[in-house]
């Protein structure tokens, strides 16, 4: 395998939240899956490629989704659990180079400059890669061998699922002029169009098309960027160091609602995750913002910046009780969605929290670290607040 000129690398889980369910109960391998909310207003977190083949899509409307494939195995999602494999996996990427950029759980860059003499070429690397994430976690990867970023992912996207594909450097052109212009990073819907009217259909036509035909279109700086990408230059290094700006969860209703009690209750579901979310990457926040969006679309946001940052679930739980009473939207207000973020992300063991004689918070830190072991193991819903079981229907 050529991989001459490369030592960037892009792994990418495939269907990640629905293959670790798969691995979890595997009498559904082989099988659509869909992981997501079950009706209304969800929409599609991840599913299988048996579920894709029938055109299932991720962020698509979950009714939409289900009357492709009827016959689909519907999951509610676990976050803590896809953030705990997600952890595994990343160890296992820094195992092979301390060169990692995740861009989300389930999907990061690698430099492997430095690991080519102790693990072997680009290509070995990447196996070898793909066979402890296999071995380990029981799931598969895609990895892209590249000489850059941009071109690398565009090889593990070409070669899903449980693919590895190398563009050598003496190939780029060859692999990327070909495809078609959606290919190129920032051409989507309004740029896609506008090089159309020009007559671009390639990456190779954009090439070739005069910068300044391409600036009077989509201007200057755009027609800088796509002009690059096109000739397969893309001098951004892999940032070992991405600070997170902040964490949360949001959630669409299956109907508008306008009893407290149940906004509540989501907003208590959603403070779990976003609480988990900050612990798993080891931060605290300093503020907590509620998202609302009423029946109209009319969203409107509220914060408050904590005395100290935080990653208690109860403490996140009521700053954003307190900004939603404080909205003026808890009374009669009818609700589409509610939201929790937490923004101001410091290191957890930089947060300063001062420790008071009989303070209960010590309590619920200790609690709270226990519930975290056991969802990375069962899954979020092993254990929840009494308020978030479904009593059963009683006939």
């Amino acid at each position: 395998m050529d991989d001459t000129g490369c030592h960037i690398l892009h792994v990418d889980m495939d269907a990640f939240y629905a293959s670790v369910e798969v691995r979890d109960r595997p009498e559904l391998a082989g099988r659509p899956v869909i992981v997501g909310g079950a009706s209304g207003r969800s929409v599609v977190l991840s599913a299988t490629y048996p579920a894709r083949a029938f055109g299932v899509r991720s962020a698509m409307p979950m009714s939409q989704a289900l009357r492709l494939c009827p016959q689909a195995t519907v999951i509610p999602p676990r976050h803590a659990l896809y953030g705990a494999v997600s952890k595994e996996v990343m160890a296992i990427f820094r195992s092979v180079t301390p060169l990692v950029q995740p861009l989300s759980l389930d999907e990061a860059f690698l430099d492997v400059s430095g690991a080519r003499r102790l693990l072997g070429s680009p290509s070995a690397i990447a196996e070898l890669i793909r066979r402890q994430v296999a071995e380990q976690q029981q799931i598969t990867c895609s990895v892209g061998v590249a000489p850059n970023n941009f071109l690398a992912k565009l090889g593990s996207v070409r070669c899903k699922p449980d693919g590895l594909l190398v563009i050598p450097a003496a190939g780029v052109l060859e692999f990327l002029h070909p495809l078609p212009v959606s290919a190129l990073w920032g051409v989507g819907a309004k740029t896609g169009s506008a090089l159309r009217r020009l007559g671009l259909l390639t990456v190779g036509d954009v090439a070739r098309a005069p910068v300044s035909s391409l600036e009077a279109e989509i201007g200057k700086a755009a027609a800088a960027h796509l002009h690059a990408l096109a000739w397969g230059r893309d001098d951004r290094d892999v940032q070992s160091v991405v600070a997170e700006k902040s964490v949360g969860a949001e959630e669409t209703f299956d109907v508008d609602q306008d009893d407290p009690a149940v906004i509540r209750r989501e907003l208590l579901r959603l403070s779990r995750r976003t609480a988990g979310a900050l612990r798993s990457s080891g931060h605290a926040a300093r503020t907590i913002v509620v998202k609302l969006r009423k029946a109209d679309f009319k969203t409107i946001t509220r914060s408050r910046t904590l005395p100290e940052p935080t990653s208690e679930t109860q403490l996140i739980y009521a700053t954003a009780c307190a900004l939603y009473e404080a909205s003026g939207l808890s009374t009669q207000a009818r609700l589409r969605l509610v939201g929790v973020r937490a923004t101001g992300l410091v290191p957890a063991t930089a947060s300063g929290t001062q420790l008071v004689l009989g303070d209960s918070r010590a309590s619920w830190r200790d609690a709270e670290s226990a519930v975290d072991a056991i969802a990375g193991k069962f899954g979020s819903d092993a254990v929840r607040p009494a308020s978030l079981v479904r009593r059963p229907v009683r006939d």
